[in-house]
C-alpha cells in the first residue's frame, strides 16, 4: 500500500527556515520521481520542487529557486524539502507527490505558516 507522510511544518518568522520530510512506504523512492507541491490560501496547488528517480537532478519553481532544496535519504525512504529565507507568501500546505502506474499519490500535507 503506497503511503506518503509529510512532517516538519510549523510557524516560522520571515527569514526563517524549516525542513520538511516526506516518508514513503509501499514503494522505494529510488524508483520514482518525487515532487513537492503546495497550496497557498485561495490559490491552486502548484508544483514547487522535484527530484528525479536516480536522485541526480532536481527542479524548482522560479519563486523558490535558491531558497529551497530537495534531497533524499534512501536508507530512510524519505525525501526532504529544506526551505530557507521563508517569506509570508510561502505560507501554504505542503505535499509530496508520486506517480505510480498512472495513479497520483499524495500525503495529508503539512502546514507551513510564515508570520511575524
Amino acid at each position: 500500500q503506497v503511503q506518503l507522510v509529510e512532517s516538519g511544518g510549523g510557524l516560522v518568522q520571515p527569514g526563517g527556515s524549516l525542513k520538511l520530510s516526506c516518508t514513503a512506504s509501499g514503494f522505494s523512492i529510488n524508483m520514482y520521481d518525487i515532487f513537492w507541491n503546495r497550496q497557498r490560501p485561495g490559490k491552486q496547488r502548484e508544483l514547487i520542487a522535484g527530484i528525479n528517480e536516480p536522485g541526480e537532478s532536481t527542479i524548482y519553481r522560479d519563486s523558490v529557486k535558491g531558497r529551497f532544496t530537495t534531497s533524499r535519504d534512501l536508507s530512510k525512504n524519505t525525501v526532504f524539502l529544506e526551505m530557507n529565507n521563508l517569506q509570508p507568501d510561502d505560507t501554504a500546505v505542503y505535499y509530496c507527490v508520486v506517480f505510480i502506474s498512472a495513479s497520483e499519490y499524495t500525503g495529508q500535507g503539512t502546514q507551513v505558516t510564515v508570520s511575524s
